[in-house]
């Protein structure tokens, strides 16, 4: 299988680097700091209680899984929303388009490139989420199933950003715009539930639904926004927090939040058909990414531009 040439030049400057160690390093301190402090205020509640609370060890998977897929996410766009368009500022995109290499190799690459940054942070950081094995109460499928919803993310996350790094000519209006879809899709899908939630309360009360006695009031619901959640990865990703925890079936709490049955085809296979979309959007994102950075398109519009001067010289 041939390698892809922007890929391993992307790793080999990588490897030289001292940024991605600096990198590695910082985001293993976060985790460290924050699970051995958990650690230290469980074993304390240990010798105070004389008893092991199990339930704190399972804190502290939460919070590790948590903080590394907090970072992981919101690394990605910033990794990857820079790479075409600084290639662009260093005027040297021109010069790899002019190689044989095609638009969708040197995108394909850039983000390759990314995400086996993104894989090594989530590989070094298992050690850590790993702790609980010793506690019980995960299993090897869980943790496979938590590095699927990671790499989802990852991949959804980092094809954003190179999309955008594609439709902007500079670095900063690129990276911004990425952090701005991403919060729409984390942020902006709550408030749109919690809005439709408030309509439908305002509409049950308005309307004084309450039924006879006997039977069971309206409750309200945020209807068919509660789907846009499928589009969200921190939505997945604490509903497989809540499944591996035991709570209650993985969409039963947010479910219950805005008023929905957490029964159904969709609902009871929320996980896997949410990580399908994020990836089936992370490859239209790579799809236009190409088509923004294909030069043919260029050329086009230049041969269209220069037919009327064309046509002026005919007689």
């Amino acid at each position: 299988m041939k390698r892809n040439p922007v890929y391993s030049r992307e790793m080999r400057v990588s490897s030289r680097s001292i940024r991605l160690p600096v990198i590695l390093a910082v985001f293993n301190g976060i985790l460290s700091f924050a699970v051995l402090l958990n650690m230290y205020s469980a074993v304390e509640q240990v010798k105070a209680a004389a008893a092991i609370q199990y339930s704190r060890f399972m804190d502290m998977y939460e919070l590790a899984a948590t903080l590394e897929f907090v970072l992981v996410v919101f690394l990605s766009p910033a990794v990857t929303a820079s790479s075409i368009s600084g290639e662009r500022e260093r005027q040297t995109l021109d010069l790899m388009l002019s190689t044989q290499m095609t638009a969708a190799q040197v995108v394909v690459g850039k983000l390759l490139s990314a995400l086996t940054v993104q894989l090594l942070l989530i590989v070094s950081g298992i050690p850590l989420v790993a702790m609980v094995f010793v506690y019980g109460g995960i299993t090897l499928a869980d943790a496979a199933e938590l590095l699927l919803c990671y790499t989802a993310a990852a991949f959804f996350a980092g094809s954003l950003g190179i999309c955008c790094s594609s439709l902007f000519k500079r670095s900063t209006i690129s990276t911004v715009a990425a952090y701005w879809i991403m919060t729409a899709v984390v942020a902006g899908t709550y408030f749109i539930n919690q809005f439709a939630l408030s309509l439908s309360s305002m509409s049950i009360q308005n309307a004084g639904a309450l039924y006879m006695a006997g039977q069971e009031r309206a409750v309200p619901s945020s209807g068919g926004a509660f789907y846009l959640f499928l589009l969200n990865p921190a939505v997945t990703f604490l509903g497989l927090m809540d499944g591996q925890a035991g709570r209650n079936t993985p969409m039963f709490a947010i479910c219950s939040r805005f008023g929905m049955e957490a029964d159904g085809f969709i609902m009871e296979h929320w996980i896997p058909i949410s990580i399908l979309i994020q990836l089936a959007l992370g490859v239209l994102f790579l799809l236009a990414a190409v088509r923004w950075v294909e030069p043919i398109r260029r050329k086009k519009k230049g041969r269209r531009r220069s037919a009327p001067n064309m046509n002026l010289g005919i007689k």
